[in-house]
């Protein structure tokens, strides 16, 4: 009876220390649940290994639904293909998709959206619209070289998108510098603070 008894204790405190030793995927909404998941996944994290290793999860702006954006779709269709520069020698090929217009609390404002010639799939899209920006949080609150948004494209007829800025994160390059990431064309700065999406965890940054 005794040795049944240490071998049950010893099989209870194995399967509590296998739980203790799984860290739960935080955040409070899918897209910050998706992302932090993306952060912790070796074979998919921009981290270094020590960052990954202690990562428990980005910093975020708490959810706000006044950064969520119904803006108007100017299309430039006969636009060309440009080298955009990146934080490397590395050029990145992309070309003007159009022009956003939209207001946040009774400002109007508009960006530029892009489309990469050579979709990534580290979102999890096959391609996307490729929204970078700078606003009046970069260096403090943000990362310094702004944040990007990935967009899905409108229908054909559609002269509308939505913009999240929920969903803004920083580039590879805010947690290491191997990376080569498009610079935010200066014309893309909001003067406003734009405080929803990733904030700039300090501690990981290169």
């Amino acid at each position: 009876m005794k040795c049944k008894i240490i071998f049950s204790v010893a099989i209870t405190c194995l399967i509590f220390s296998c739980n203790n030793g799984k860290r739960k995927i935080v955040g409070s909404t899918p897209f910050q649940k998706q992302l932090n998941a993306q952060y912790k996944d070796a074979s998919r994290s921009p981290l270094k290994d020590k960052d990954r290793r202690e990562f428990k999860g980005l910093p975020f702006f708490d959810l706000d639904s006044s950064y969520v954006i119904n803006a108007m779709l100017t299309k430039t269709p006969n636009s060309k293909w440009v080298n955009m520069k990146t934080t490397t020698s590395r050029l990145s090929k992309q070309r003007l998709y159009g022009v956003l217009k939209f207001k946040i609390k009774d400002a109007f404002f508009k960006l530029n959206v892009y489309q990469g010639e050579n979709p990534t799939t580290d979102s999890g899209l096959d391609d996307y619209l490729f929204l970078p920006f700078l606003d009046k949080t970069n260096g403090e609150e943000t990362y310094s070289g702004g944040r990007y948004i990935d967009l899905d494209f409108p229908s054909e007829h559609k002269n509308t998108l939505v913009i999240d800025f929920n969903k803004a994160y920083n580039p590879y390059c805010a947690y290491n510098s191997k990376y080569s990431c498009p610079i935010v064309p200066r014309e893309n700065y909001l003067k406003t603070k734009i405080k929803a999406g990733v904030k700039l965890d300090k501690s990981k940054s290169h």
